[in-house]
């Protein structure tokens, strides 16, 4: 379902506050110790309250802090090293004779797999920070209705991988997308491969690309 402009102002608020929080904890961590609640309330210029509308614990605060100091750079790097690979990066089965799909250099295709790649490739370090996330998460409250419980950072990444796209889809199928990537981006996708399916990380890597491939592909055509 498509977000009013007014909830789409309120839900990238909620984001802006909740990285705030976890960009102030990751950089006390790197202090080499885990902060309080207090000092991370100052380091972020909010009040305790703040703290605990959006992370109801401190371990929790302190998992998605230290997942953001493993990861966030690495995926920002790769979603920007597509763009700058030049104009062939976003072609899509170019041997088959296919039409590129290209934006800003890179296609959204592209976009999308080096994303994937980074994650994959950064598992052996945050997979178990992931399992404890999702601990902690699964039975918890959202801190507004209807807010996520967790993901904030990997449906930016998503929305920023597919973003060459936003021209070409109607904004329900846009959402749709990032929805549908979210499945099959992430902790819990590489958790189901891995326990249900029992993959290695390679095969991981190239069922979470197939499927991630596969979802923009059928974004693309359900508006042509």
């Amino acid at each position: 379902m498509a977000l009013s402009e007014d909830d789409r102002g309120r839900v990238a608020q909620r984001r802006r506050t909740r990285e705030a929080i976890v960009s102030a904890a990751a950089g006390l961590l790197e202090g080499g110790r885990a902060p309080s609640v207090n000092e991370v309330a100052k380091a972020a210029d909010m009040s305790r309250r703040t703290i605990y509308q959006y992370f109801p614990n401190l371990e929790q605060l302190l998992l998605d802090a230290a997942l953001a100091r493993l990861a966030q750079t690495p995926v920002d790097e790769a979603i920007d090293a597509a763009d700058r690979a030049g104009p062939d990066a976003g072609a899509v089965d170019g041997a088959r004779g296919e039409r590129p799909r290209v934006d800003g250099g890179a296609g959204a295709e592209e976009r999308v797999a080096r994303m994937v790649r980074a994650l994959a490739n950064m598992s052996t370090e945050t997979l178990a920070l992931g399992r404890s996330l999702i601990r902690l998460t699964v039975d918890g409250s959202p801190e507004a209705p209807g807010a996520p419980l967790r993901g904030y950072r990997r449906v930016a990444w998503i929305e920023r991988a597919v973003e060459p796209l936003r021209a070409e889809l109607d904004e329900a199928t846009f959402e749709r997308l990032v929805s549908a990537l979210a499945m099959v981006v992430g902790w819990e996708a590489l958790i189901v491969l891995q326990d249900v399916r029992g993959l290695e990380k390679e095969e991981r890597l190239e069922t979470s690309l197939w499927a991630a491939r596969a979802l923009v592909r059928a974004a693309l055509e359900d508006v042509s």
